[in-house]
This record gives structure tokens, C-alpha cells and sequence, in this order.
């Protein structure tokens, strides 16, 4: 089963879509998907000069970025844009670096009409990356 482009869910365009690909898809409840990791990527230059790496935070914002698109597939958020409102108990495991696959995960938790929670984890190769919690807000997009 194939999913629309990240792009044409998510508000999001290079160079900041974290997100190449959905591959599962619960609407409002859970998805997953792929962040290709080329070495072309605008911050390896400066993270670091010599042994590039993924910054540790662009691993949550990729986790979040399959929130929202499992949040905005759902149409009882269509105009909306969901913003962090948090992060929690985040964890990095491994070290990413060009030429990985990120396999991203996310669990959509309690959702209003305001706010949610989400919890997500960034795989390489089945070893875990990055974990976290997310709480995000709901504006008008």
C-alpha cells in the first residue's frame, strides 16, 4: 500500500522535510516511515567537518514530522498545524551518519482539540537512535 508524499500532507519543504517516505499508516493513531540519510544534507558540513553526523535533535524533528503526518491524514485536523509544545524523556542510542536509513515510529497518545502527546523512536538497521515523548500544539495553519 502506498501513502501520499510527505509533502503533500505535511507543510514542511526541503531544505527542513525530514521525512522521504510513509510506509504504515493508522490515521490519528500511528505511523511509520523513512528518512534517507544522503551526506548531501545542508548541516554535515559543520556537524561535524570529518566525521559527519546527524544532530540529535533533527532525529526528533524527523519523529515529529511522522506525527503530524499521521495527525494531518486524519480530516477532524484539516487547517490545523500541529507545533511542539514539548519534548520529554528523549534519549539518543546511536550515532547516525550519511548513507543510514532512519526508520521512524510514532504512537499518537491522548489528542484534543488543542493539543496532543505522541511517543516516537528512530531505528537504524533494528538498533534504536533516538526515543522520546512529544506534546504538540494545535494553531491554525
Amino acid at each position: 500500500m502506498s501513502f501520499p508524499a510527505p509533502a503533500d500532507v505535511l507543510p514542511h519543504r526541503p531544505p527542513f522535510l525530514l521525512l522521504d517516505e510513509v510506509t504504515a499508516l493508522e490515521i490519528g493513531s500511528s505511523a511509520t516511515g523513512l528518512w534517507r540519510i544522503t551526506g548531501d544534507e545542508w548541516f554535515f558540513p559543520g556537524h561535524f567537518p570529518g566525521r559527519p553526523t546527524l544532530p540529535g535533535v533533527l532525529m526528533l524533528e524527523a519523529i515529529a514530522q511522522l506525527g503530524a503526518y499521521a495527525v494531518l491524514s486524519d480530516p477532524a485536523f484539516a487547517g490545523k498545524l500541529p507545533l511542539f509544545g514539548g519534548v520529554e524523556k528523549s534519549r539518543f542510542r546511536r550515532q547516525v551518519v550519511p548513507g543510514d536509513v532512519l526508520e521512524l515510529e510514532v504512537t499518537l497518545g491522548r489528542m484534543s482539540a488543542r493539543a496532543g502527546k505522541g511517543s516516537g523512536r528512530a531505528h537504524v538497521g533494528g538498533e534504536t537512535a533516538a526515543e522520546t515523548e512529544l506534546l504538540f500544539v494545535f494553531a491554525d495553519a
